[in-house]
Formats: structure tokens, sequence, C-alpha cells
């Protein structure tokens, strides 16, 4: 548990003395490595794995709303930059929201450190996306007026959505940004 717990916040730590190293012209450069992004991918499923094991003090006190995971590439493709990124940056913040909610309702302890971990990986690909010039998000009021979201009442079917969103509409931004394009001229 306390390696787990490192492994995060080493890698948080190696992102933050990135972007503060002396000399560079910018204190944010972009973070186009898919690595890390898989890093939290894998986080997130040792999570997944843990909570479906738990038997006892793992459960959601009430349903939460989380982002839509299926991706029609058709329909993604024609969006454009900033609706990619909105649409990324809401879906974050909603499971910022539930994985909070599933923090407070779980009672096992072992638990806590993957929920912590799975947040503060949340926060970190929000510092990711700001590195790639990606416009701050300001989140609504409530999560009722946001669109391609869905219900889940399970602290499993959380964690699920929790891996195939970072696995899908993340990983596609990321791997789309404008920052991390090669210049080929």
């Amino acid at each position: 548990m306390l390696q787990k717990t490192g492994r995060g916040l080493l890698t948080l730590l190696l992102i933050v003395l990135e972007w503060t190293r002396p000399g560079l012209p910018s204190p944010l450069r972009p973070i186009c490595d898919l690595r890390v992004l898989d890093h939290f991918t894998k986080e997130a499923r040792d999570a997944e794995v843990a909570m479906k094991s738990c038997r006892e003090g793992c459960s959601l006190s009430e349903s939460v709303s989380v982002p839509q995971t299926r991706v029609d590439f058709d329909v993604w493709e024609k969006k454009n930059g900033l609706e990619k990124a909105h649409e990324v940056q809401s879906g974050l913040w909603l499971l910022q929201q539930a994985l909070g909610l599933l923090r407070i309702s779980v009672t096992n302890t072992a638990l806590h450190s993957h929920l912590d971990n799975s947040i503060r990986n949340l926060l970190s690909i929000n510092a990711v996306l700001r590195s790639l010039n990606i416009q701050e998000y300001t989140p609504p009021a409530s999560a009722a007026g946001l669109e391609g979201t869905w219900r889940v009442s399970s602290a499993t079917d959380l964690l699920q959505v929790h891996v195939n969103f970072l696995r899908g509409k993340v990983r596609l931004l990321l791997m789309d940004a404008q920052a991390c394009q090669q210049d080929v001229s």
C-alpha cells in the first residue's frame, strides 16, 4: 500500500519538477508521453481489482453521474479540439466528484489508498491537459445539465467507467493534442 502511494507521489513529483526545471522558456512543457497516462490507467485498474475483491465496507452510498465512455469515432473526429477537451474535462470532473463520494462512503481502509491515488491521478491529468495549453475547465454548479452522462449505483461500475474513460476519450485527446503534434516540414 505504501509502495503504491509512493509511486503516485513520485510520478506527481516528477511532473512538477519537470515543469519547474530552470532554464525552460515556459514552466509548462507539453507532456505528450502516453506512458504517463498508461501509469494512471494501470493504477485505476488496480483500484478496480481491489474493489472487486472487497467484501465489506466498499459500497457506494448513492448513485452518481459518470461520463459516457463509448466513443463513436466518426462523431469524435468531426469535433474540434475545444469540444473534445470540454468533453474530456467534464468527464474528469464527474469522475472526481464520483470518486470523492465513493471515498467518503467506503469504510474499508485498504481501499482508501486506491481511491486517494485515483483522485490524485485525475488532478494530475488535469495538470497534463494544462501543459498542453488546453483551456482550464469551469465545472457547472451541478452535474444535472451535463450531456453525455449516465448514472451508476455500484462502486465496481464506477471504477470500470474510470478505467474505460482513461483508456478511451482521455487517450484520444492526448494523442490528438496540437502541442504534441510533430512539425513535419
